[in-house]
């Protein structure tokens, strides 16, 4: 007697589900009376639209938060957004460290898929510290927030610290103070300082945090030379996060400088600050200073390209992310300069590394072309507006040029779909969805050489 093939579900597969578990748990949440400030059920479609962008930590709101949600549907989002910074698996996992539970070898190998680590050794204690790590900053994060919102909310300020803590560190986007965003606060220090700070720290990634901190403790006083002896992925991540933010913030200061509709009547010092958050904030944050329409096209342009790459690798962003775009131009100047491989900082980028590169780049964009195209054929929104609108979802932004609101049925459809695929990763996407592994044929196919350029 035959046995029927057990179905099995790959630690790829089952990430992606959980996504989609944890959105459609929170919809239902989101689509009760009691999850709406009027006690009347929001839309289906909203509920689930919310469910959506708070889970893949994207922003994009078709209703105001601040307005259309109780204090337990504000709850259940915020909650949704932790979940989605920090994804189903890494909370599961800490539940089960917290209750003595060993984790099995399915457990570590969802654990390594989930983050994208090339080993399962010492997963329990990264987990442990990922956890403990996010508490901490999202703490302190709340903790100085506090010093502006309780004088101006009374006990209130106490819960939107909070929230907007989470929202910033997980890169999210979302907030209940306003139906603008942050716009009210572009001229203050301490707001711009907290959420940019909380918004990079998420955007690195958690294993450039140990790497940092490893290297600190081996340092003598003596010898601090800490950027020379981390890995090479630390050095990518630190130096094009860095440079990202300072060039976009330039390059934003000097298209908006006369602008009167942003910045155009802002002291220097403001000038700076708003460009440099808007900078900061494009890093797949989606919290607003300045009204998004209200750019000049080349900022918006520029915005454009900063979404796209985002943040850096297992971390809270989105995006292609800092070292697969880095990994890509390097490898095409290599190309161009003729040599056998690429390298970074004396270091030789792996042929596989290069590969995964491509594979993701060229999925995002397939994604954001495909819903930009989709959408534009359903509605009269400008071009670049459009650009903006997928671009932020794919790349889970939360930043709109005041499209979102207007979407009809079939668009926010598209931008619902295209969040999700977004944030589950193009490349786990792929693996997921694809064929099984043929480099078992035996016999492998004939090479010929073709005509590229």
């Amino acid at each position: 007697m035959v046995r029927k093939k057990r179905f099995a579900l790959s630690t790829t597969q089952i990430i992606l589900l959980s996504f989609l578990a944890t959105i459609l748990s929170g919809s239902v949440l989101l689509a009760l009376p009691l999850s709406s400030a009027t006690g009347d059920a929001v839309p289906y479609l909203d509920a689930l639209f919310m469910a959506t962008t708070s889970t893949c930590v994207t922003g994009l709101v078709t209703l105001p938060t601040v307005s259309t949600w109780s204090v337990f549907g504000q709850a259940v989002i915020l909650i949704l957004i932790q979940i989605g910074g920090l994804g189903i698996i890494t909370i599961m996992s800490g539940l089960m460290l917290l209750l003595n539970r060993k984790m099995g070898i399915g457990d570590r190998l969802l654990v390594q898929d989930a983050f994208n680590l090339n080993t399962m050794s010492g997963l329990a204690k990264f987990v442990k510290n990922v956890l403990f790590g996010t508490l901490i900053i999202e703490g302190i994060g709340a903790a100085l927030y506090m010093f502006v919102f309780i004088p101006e909310f009374g006990a209130r300020g106490i819960w939107i610290s909070v929230f907007n803590s989470v929202s910033a560190f997980c890169n999210a986007g979302i907030d209940i103070i306003a139906e603008n965003s942050l716009c009210n606060y572009a001229t203050n220090p301490l707001i711009n300082v907290v959420t940019s700070v909380l918004i990079i720290l998420g955007g690195l990634g958690y294993i450039v945090w140990w790497d940092v901190l490893r290297v600190v403790r081996s340092r003598s006083p003596k010898n601090r030379r800490i950027f020379r002896h981390l890995t090479l992925n630390s050095k990518i991540a630190i130096t094009v996060t860095a440079a990202l933010i300072i060039v976009g913030a330039v390059l934003i200061f000097i298209f908006e400088y006369g602008n009167p509709q942003t910045i155009g009547d802002m002291s220097l010092f403001d000038k700076i600050q708003v460009s440099f958050f808007q900078s900061v904030t494009t890093r797949t944050a989606g919290f607003a200073t300045v009204a998004q329409e209200d750019l000049t096209n080349a900022s918006a342009a520029v915005s454009i390209v900063l979404m796209l790459i985002g943040g850096s690798p297992v971390g809270t962003a989105g995006g292609m992310k800092t070292v697969t775009v880095a990994v890509l131009i390097c490898s095409a100047l290599a190309t161009v300069r003729n040599k056998n491989s690429a390298s970074l900082f004396g270091r030789r980028v792996s042929e596989e590394s290069v590969k995964k590169a491509v594979a993701v780049a060229v999925t995002f964009l397939a994604i954001c072309t495909a819903s930009t195209v989709l959408l534009m054929a359903t509605s009269n929104a400008p071009a670049l507006d459009a650009v903006y609108e997928t671009v932020s979802a794919t790349a889970t932004v939360g930043l709109s040029r005041n499209l979102t609101p207007t979407l009809n049925t079939f668009g926010k459809l598209v931008i619902i779909i295209t969040m999700y695929f977004g944030r589950v990763g193009p490349i786990s996407l792929a693996v997921a969805l694809g064929s099984k592994n043929e480099s078992q044929n035996v016999v492998s196919e004939p090479t010929e050489d073709i005509s590229i350029g």
